[in-house]
């Protein structure tokens, strides 16, 4: 993997570490009502689906190292 590549990665992973966090804050500023239950799940599932892509992204940059 070029240098190139781990900072198009590293600002991807920057990318989506900011939409995570902008959707708690979203989700945590949300009025629990019957009505914004829904969009709630919906900024929840988003929200789990965007960890795992930072996860996929941070493997990537980390080497694999056989002890």
């Amino acid at each position: 993997m070029t240098e190139d590549d781990k900072q198009k990665i590293r600002a991807q992973l920057e990318a989506l570490k900011l939409e995570h966090r902008d959707l708690d804050d979203a989700i945590h500023h949300m009025p629990k009502t019957i009505h914004t239950q829904m969009q709630i799940t919906r900024l929840k599932k988003r929200k789990l689906h965007l960890k795992d892509e930072i996860i996929k992204l941070e493997n990537l940059l980390v080497p694999d190292i056989i002890a």
